[in-house]
């Protein structure tokens, strides 16, 4: 097999035909040996039906029925843990990423020297000024914590070698941030500048978006854990000090300290601190808690397939 093709399904079913189409039309241009990999994450909608009827139309179409939505990262990684094809291309399936841009990212494969990946990487963030401004923020946060840097704007559409897609999929993490593992991963990749169309509905609500960031920090780097002990010494340094100091004072100075206003201050400060240490430190411990009991995951319900 020279070329899988990979994209999940998730409230698909309007896009999939014109989908299936314009990726064949380019797939062909490349090579008539390759299979379009269809994972279908729990939709609510019809994306399964439409999914299986290509199939039974077209034996190079091959679907994965997950037995409930597990979120796009992980419907993700099972679908490259099926890929048979020396190429990967990975894509969403909603037609915001086009499918012509298989053949860019293949040409520039072929003409780097050994490049293990091409990917994708906005020319501009999509959506409103709100999404802009707290995307560009998301991106500086996780490298100002992490140590590796993540590309700003790094799309899911990319291409990748077999011995990449390999590596890649060994990791097990129950807390999937992809965008981290692509990176961790190594070999040698390229970014390639798209233009991402923008759909004025998505599936990645607000509370979704705060889920992945508070996920992408903690299944990525453990510096906020030493941030917080940082916070704590300077904390303990500072109140040393003003407790020597205002001891110099009522003891040496006879000066009277009023305390209620400050003392409330600090009560509330170092409560609010304390809660909110203890909180990420909660956050972690219950990441070990998921990742020491080696649950898949994700649950494949049933496969469509050539015979």
């Amino acid at each position: 097999m020279k070329l899988s093709i990979v994209t999940t399904m998730y409230y698909s079913a309007p896009y999939l035909e014109e989908f299936y189409a314009r990726i064949c039309a380019c797939a062909e241009k490349i090579t008539n040996e390759y299979e379009i990999i269809f994972v279908n994450d729990g939709s609510p909608d019809n994306s399964l039906e439409v999914a299986v009827s290509l199939h039974k139309k077209d034996q190079k179409v091959r679907v994965i029925d997950l037995s409930r939505n597990f979120g796009h990262h992980k419907a993700i990684m099972t679908g490259l843990a099926h890929a048979k094809g020396d190429l990967v291309f990975l894509i969403d399936s909603d037609l915001e990423e086009e499918p012509e841009l298989l053949e860019k990212f293949h040409d520039e494969m072929e003409a780097g020297n050994d490049i293990d990946v091409v990917y994708g990487v906005q020319k501009a963030r999509k959506g409103s000024v709100y999404e802009r401004f707290f995307g560009e923020l998301f991106y500086k946060f996780i490298n100002f914590l992490s140590n590796w840097e993540v590309p700003i704007n790094v799309s899911t559409i990319r291409l990748m070698k077999n011995n990449y897609v390999k590596n890649l999929i060994k990791h097990m993490d129950n807390e999937i941030f992809l965008i981290g593992l692509w990176v961790l991963t190594g070999f040698k990749q390229k970014p390639v500048v798209i233009t991402k169309h923008w759909k004025k509905r998505t599936t990645y609500t607000l509370t979704k978006k705060i889920s992945n960031f508070v996920n992408a920090i903690t299944s990525f780097s453990s510096k906020p854990l030493v941030y917080i002990f940082y916070a704590g010494s300077t904390i303990l340094l500072l109140s040393t000090s003003y407790v020597l100091y205002l001891l110099y004072k009522g003891l040496f100075l006879n000066i009277p300290v009023p305390g209620y206003t400050s003392l409330i201050i600090s009560i509330w400060f170092l409560g609010g601190l304390t809660i909110f240490s203890i909180g990420i430190v909660g956050i972690y411990i219950s990441i070990i808690f998921s990742e020491t009991k080696s649950r898949p995951y994700t649950i494949v319900k049933s496969i469509y397939q050539r015979d």
